[in-house]
């Protein structure tokens, strides 16, 4: 049975904290639009508030959730519970993408350890908290983060990020400008 929240309470928090991935999904205006669902992993999370959240968000092939953000600012988070009781967690709000240029970047980015390839950190307003049974996900036993994104981000280093995100990361797969195209201008 479904439990909605006007807030993340300090237990959600702490389920929050214990989980490897999460999903983040947007959606263009347009019926015509694709709807994106990325999962996350890392330690890229971060409960700000009973009522905000951010990530870092890392180079990826491609930006849709900053295109749909920078559209209409709609996003959903979710937290399965793959180890222990059962629970599905969904974070809906208002989100936005916050670039390395903001004045905003250097207090939030304080608030993470520094990963490779970061381009982004998206923040949401969370307006509505709701839980589910989760007994329909299956038991999985957690090996470790993957590698291979953060050793790539590493290995082309600032100046080819930059290049990369020119040519991957400015325009969604709809068409919409990112942020990241005015500030690679």
């Amino acid at each position: 049975m479904a439990k909605v929240f006007d807030h993340i309470t300090d237990e959600l928090q702490r389920f929050i904290a214990t989980q490897h991935l999460f999903f983040v999904a947007t959606a263009p205006l347009s019926a015509n639009g694709h709807v994106n669902l990325s999962p996350k992993g890392l330690d890229s999370f971060r409960v700000l508030s009973p009522n905000r959240v951010a990530y870092l968000d890392l180079t990826g092939s491609g930006n849709e959730t900053s295109a749909h953000l920078l559209e209409n600012g709609r996003i959903t988070f979710m937290f399965c519970a793959f180890q222990g009781a059962p629970l599905i967690l969904r974070l809906y709000g208002q989100g936005r993408v916050v670039l390395p240029t903001s004045e905003e970047w250097q207090g939030l980015f304080s608030r993470f350890t520094p990963i490779p390839g970061i381009r982004q950190i998206i923040v949401a307003e969370v307006d509505r908290v709701q839980t589910s049974c989760g007994n329909g996900v299956p038991l999985l036993e957690f090996a470790e983060q993957r590698r291979v994104m953060v050793d790539w981000a590493a290995k082309k280093g600032e100046a080819g990020l930059r290049d990369y995100h020119r040519q991957k990361n400015c325009v969604s797969v709809d068409g919409l400008p990112t942020p990241l195209a005015e500030m690679l201008d």
